[in-house]
């Protein structure tokens, strides 16, 4: 059975043995490492995991400073965020930087295991909450119209939108591929395609523009 390899980095000892305890309950995702920020980098370099999950905020090294540092190395695992969203520059930061989810700390148990399987596969992972304070974040401006989230999305193809859409509800290019019926590498192409023409720089990003242009069901 294929494992999902997993470091997750919390300056509470009390939280990543919470999570060690509820992760390593799944027959196919092992915790290989959990530590505080001064030690995540090591940790990452030396279990090489699929899935990094990292408090953005701790008092030793941030969890923005190690995403960063994370993000640099030649074949990066996917890293997302543990937050209680008490600080949105933070969010935000994480966001630009390269995270492909944020978790909540209090994320029921029986769904964590489900939102790491996703993080593995290359998903997108936020809760309605994350979703809802992120575009709270995001800066809202009286830009010119083509910078508007509508009509960056009326720049798709139609191909593209109904890519667009499943992106944003989480699915992974192999289950896009799946529910339109497409190979995994067109799949990839439209991504790269779409994230281009909506000037994004992630597919988190593009996720919550698709949310902002109306293309979701944010309550979900």
């Amino acid at each position: 059975m294929y494992v999902i390899r997993v470091v997750v980095v919390d300056d509470e000892a009390l939280v990543r043995s919470g999570f060690r305890m509820i992760l390593n309950a799944a027959p196919d995702i092992e915790v290989v490492a959990a530590t505080s920020g001064a030690g995540a980098f090591d940790a990452v370099r030396e279990h090489r995991p699929e899935v990094v999950l990292v408090d953005i905020r701790m008092p030793d090294v941030d969890g923005l400073t190690v995403l960063s540092r994370v993000r640099e190395l030649p074949e990066p695992p996917v890293v997302a965020m543990l937050t209680t969203f008490d600080a949105d520059e933070y969010v935000l930061k994480a966001l630009h930087l390269g995270a492909a989810g944020f978790l909540l700390k209090d994320t029921e148990p029986e769904h964590l295991a489900q939102l790491v399987r996703t993080l593995a596969m290359g998903g997108v992972v936020m809760s309605p909450k994350a979703s809802r304070t992120l575009l709270r974040s995001l800066p809202r401006t009286d830009e010119a119209a083509a910078d508007r989230a509508d009509t960056r999305v009326e720049r798709l193809t139609e191909r593209e939108r109904d890519v667009l859409v499943l992106l944003a509800e989480g699915l992974s290019n192999a289950e896009i591929g799946v529910r339109l019926h497409l190979g995994t590498g067109t799949v990839k192409d439209h991504v790269s395609a779409l994230l281009t023409k909506l000037r994004v720089s992630g597919r988190v990003q593009a996720a919550l523009l698709a949310q902002r242009a109306g293309l979701l069901d944010t309550g979900r």
